[in-house]
């Protein structure tokens, strides 16, 4: 009854006229960035976080994450009309989208997304409101050790889980620590890598540096792809024409693939590193394997479609449990966030629900509101966001990153940070072009200064002795987890080499 209490204080918090107005933006501004390929909810927060800065705290997340889980809903109007996904987390509904697209039925395709996305946040709000108050619970009594772990344990999910090599992944997330070296030692108080800079006293600031990685750093990738040179094919739509809207049987079939692709994409957004990238494969492997017609999928099954879309959205969801209650963030659009946070000096942890209700509830109350405007919005504005999909590459990235600069220097006014975010910019094209992960170093970089900070105390409690690591149940318990992330690369190598051994003997048999 306390939680529920709780989130309807949180409801009656978020509608105020002003984070009405504000919720009612983010989530118009998170559908754009989610229907222009080459963005995506980390670049489209990075950009837009400095316009937030006027705003109060609460006002300016609830807009900030409003973003987040819109641009979710955009992504999928490029996956369906043309065949590219608006970021990673909707590639999988390019798999049945477009070929429902082909066969003229890109109408129902986004009608049954939206449904599905809008039962998917709701699910995931819900199940966020239970699991936020007791994750916090139980991390009240971490202590130093039990964070410094944690930190570990999550970047090393991330490596395990993206990209398809560890080394890259580690050597990533080393270049977040080193950038987060840089300033005034927390220890001796000595200046650390600021060649005598005033402007790096303070450390090298993480705007810039999300800025250059996710908004710079995409439009050279693009451009390098080929982006300002293709031309889209795509299909024009009317709400109120013929064949636009679902069937009973699109209705019958996708009752289940929303309820499962919702609880599937919650539990695996609260793992830190899956996402939801991870949440839509395998939600769309689940409903393959379950269908009595797998031989569909891939050319247009709507449940192959309607699981994804609920998926993804429901990670977004379960993203939101480590970053409120522990203040660790699973994917790059969270470290944004918590980049956010953390400038209004919001501490995510085990006591912002105790000492910061209002704001804490506030924002899971908006995000129950912000998935019933998404779901007017795709409905009845499919054709207008749909319309924005035909704006050429070539046109939208000088404005892309003419916003990039302006955003970073509003911050400070400071030019040395621009020249920051286009270092970063090139530096993030590099790491994709070698096989890099940009949201490794970004996570590194924010949660940096806490694993230097939780390590210095661990070892002032311990005098020293790293034995203060396996002295309690919960570093234990963290310490298996760090052992089999390690353990699970050398698997599944060891795996990869097994299956050609048995096949060959198999075939001597």
């Amino acid at each position: 009854m306390e939680i529920l209490g709780n989130l309807v204080g949180g409801i009656g918090h978020a509608v105020s006229p002003l984070n009405l107005a504000l919720l009612a933006a983010g989530v118009l501004l998170g559908m754009v960035v989610g229907v222009m390929p080459g963005l995506g909810p980390s670049a489209g927060l990075a950009i837009l976080l400095p316009l937030t800065f006027s705003l109060d705290p609460t006002g300016a997340i609830v807009m900030l994450a409003a973003v987040y889980y819109g641009a979710m809903y955009g992504g999928t109007i490029t996956s369906v009309l043309i065949n590219t996904p608006g970021e990673s987390a909707t590639v999988a509904s390019t798999f049945d989208g477009y070929p429902l697209a082909q066969q003229g039925r890109a109408g129902p395709a986004l009608v049954m997304a939206a449904v599905a996305s809008f039962v998917a946040g709701t699910v995931g709000t819900l199940m966020l409101s239970v699991a936020a108050p007791v994750t916090a619970g139980v991390a009240e009594s971490f202590g130093p050790p039990e964070l410094f772990l944690l930190v570990m344990a999550g970047l090393l999910t991330l490596i395990v889980v993206i990209g398809k090599n560890r080394l890259l992944g580690v050597i990533s997330a080393i270049i977040g620590f080193a950038l987060a070296t840089v300033g005034i030692d927390i220890g001796g108080g000595e200046q650390r890598y600021t060649f005598g800079s005033p402007e790096l006293i303070n450390g090298i600031d993480f705007i810039p540096v999300a800025i250059g990685l996710f908004g710079v750093g995409e439009v050279l990738w693009t451009l390098y792809n080929g982006g300002h040179l293709e031309r889209l094919r795509y299909f024009k739509l009317k709400a109120g024409s013929q064949g636009f809207w679902p069937t009973r049987t699109d209705w019958r079939e996708s009752r289940g693939p929303s309820v499962r692709g919702s609880f599937l994409g919650f539990f695996v957004g609260v793992a830190p590193g899956a996402g939801a990238t991870i949440a839509s494969l395998m939600s769309y492997s689940l409903e393959k394997s379950l269908s009595k017609r797998p031989e569909r999928f891939g050319k247009g099954a709507m449940p192959g479609l309607v699981g994804p879309e609920a998926a993804n959205n429901a990670a977004t969801s379960g993203a939101m449990v480590p970053l409120l209650t522990l203040g660790i963030p699973g994917s790059a659009a969270t470290a944004v966030l918590l980049g956010g946070f953390l400038m209004w000096d919001l501490k995510p942890g085990p006591l912002l629900m105790e000492q910061e209700p209002d704001f804490a509830w506030g924002l899971i109350g908006s995000m129950y509101l912000g998935n019933a405007m998404l779901l007017a919005i795709n409905v009845f504005c499919i054709p207008i966001f749909a319309s924005l999909a035909r704006v050429p590459f070539r046109d939208l990235a000088p404005v892309i990153l003419v916003m990039c600069a302006l955003g970073t220097f509003t911050v400070n006014d400071s030019i040395i940070e621009v020249g920051i975010m286009a270092v970063c910019g090139v530096l993030g094209f590099f790491m994709r072009l070698f096989g890099l992960v940009p949201a490794a170093t970004v996570i590194a970089l924010v949660l940096g200064p806490m694993a230097e900070e939780t390590l210095r105390q661990s070892m002032i409690i311990s005098g020293g002795s790293f034995a203060v690591f396996v002295q309690r149940p919960g570093s234990l318990v963290l310490l298996g987890v760090i052992v089999v992330l390690s353990l699970l690369p050398l698997y599944g190598a060891w795996a990869r080499r097994r299956a050609p051994d048995q096949s060959r003997s198999g075939e001597r048999v």
